[in-house]
């Protein structure tokens, strides 16, 4: 198995290093030829304008979306779940249109109101996770494609999945638990 992480900008280094723990092929992407051969994708987190604009710079938008059509797996984390969405009510900002979800950047404040705190994902299994939150996301709106699979105690939902996309608005990569790459990893190895 080969997954591609975004290396435009933002926590792929992080992302990387977690899906080399698990034991698979993980390789930073840069340019439209380094998605050649990938088993599945994962936009990282960052500044969601910047990497919006890379990926327009390198041509990669309408490579991701055409795999994705083609059923590649996407995971989208924290930037990565803005651009996955299909709305985002921000101009700066250019969404794949993947997921049919409605986003808004920044739904907890700005860098001093980002937080830790544990929260039921029951794919996972009952334990909590350890989900860090920085500058985070949330989803606002959904259709009936999209399957939640994470809510905060106020209701925000912060995780979803539609067929082989996922998003978190949380950093999984940032904490110590694997069991969401594995969930992703699950996704990937169900199309093979």
């Amino acid at each position: 198995m080969k997954i591609g992480v975004l290396a435009s900008q933002g926590a792929f280094a992080e992302h990387i290093a977690m899906l080399h723990q698990l034991g698979v092929d993980a390789v930073p992407v840069r340019l439209p030829q380094e998605l050649d051969g990938l088993d599945g994708l994962i936009i990282p987190g960052g500044e969601s304008t910047s990497i919006s604009k890379l990926m327009l710079d390198y041509n990669l938008v309408n490579e991701i979306k055409n795999l994705a059509e083609n059923g590649l797996p996407i995971f989208g984390t924290c930037a990565g779940m803005i651009m996955l969405a299909n709305k985002v009510p921000d101009s700066r900002v250019e969404p794949l249109e993947l997921m049919k979800i409605g986003v808004r950047r920044n739904a907890f404040g700005r860098q001093k109101e980002s937080f830790e705190t544990d929260i039921n994902i029951p794919v996972l299994g009952e334990k909590p996770f350890p989900a860090v939150f920085i500058r985070a996301p949330a989803i606002e709106q959904s259709n009936s494609d999209v399957e939640i699979l994470a809510k905060l105690h106020d209701g925000t939902i912060v995780a979803a999945r539609q067929g082989k996309l996922l998003a978190s608005a949380f950093h999984p990569e940032l904490t110590d638990d694997l069991r969401f790459h594995q969930y992703f990893l699950d996704i990937v190895a169900e199309g093979r």
